[in-house]
């Protein structure tokens, strides 16, 4: 998440079906929108990163955070648009401030109603100004049908596998 928060468990963690109590969960990109503070590259205040550094340690307890970061601003970042073959990069900064994304979590939770209400818990991201966060529910295996065959289940699970490796060992080298 944009503020305090660095995790990489769990990177690429999959729907989990729960033996014992039968409750499956479901991921969620929770999004933090930009401000113009954000990408103005204006640092968070001390109050606030120890604001989202308890929110974060919740979640954690709650077993839910997966994953999260946060974003440097837009004009330390490029996009590619696609167009048939051709490639064009476009470098930032990017004009629509509300479009742009300065952070976000990946979360594990039973429900959206469920992201919803740790949303709702979240302190204001951007204080001073008018935020918001957008939840969005990610795509599992079986929201593919038949078109992800056993081979393409079996690929993604190899590079899955390989992601997490590169994580823990990115981790694992000093800062």
């Amino acid at each position: 998440m944009a503020p305090g928060c660095r995790f990489q468990t769990g990177l690429f963690d999959k729907e989990v079906n729960n033996p014992t109590s039968g409750a499956t969960t479901m991921r969620f990109m929770i999004i933090v929108k930009a401000s113009q503070d954000s990408e103005a590259g204006k640092m968070p205040s001390h109050e606030l990163l120890e604001a989202m550094g308890k929110y974060n340690e919740e979640l954690v307890k709650a077993g839910i955070l997966l994953s999260g970061e946060g974003l440097q601003p837009s004009s330390k970042g490029a996009r590619v648009r696609f167009s048939g073959d051709q490639h064009t990069v476009i470098d930032g900064p990017f004009p629509e401030t509300k479009e742009l994304i300065a952070g976000f979590w990946l979360w594990q939770v039973k429900s959206k109603e469920e992201a919803i209400e740790w949303v709702k818990r979240c302190p204001n991201p951007m204080p001073g100004t008018e935020a918001e966060i957008e939840i969005r529910q990610v795509f599992e295996d079986e929201d593919f049908g038949e078109e992800f065959t056993p081979e393409l289940r079996e690929q993604e699970e190899r590079w899955r596998a390989q992601a997490a490796q590169n994580a823990e060992e990115a981790n694992r080298k000093p800062q």
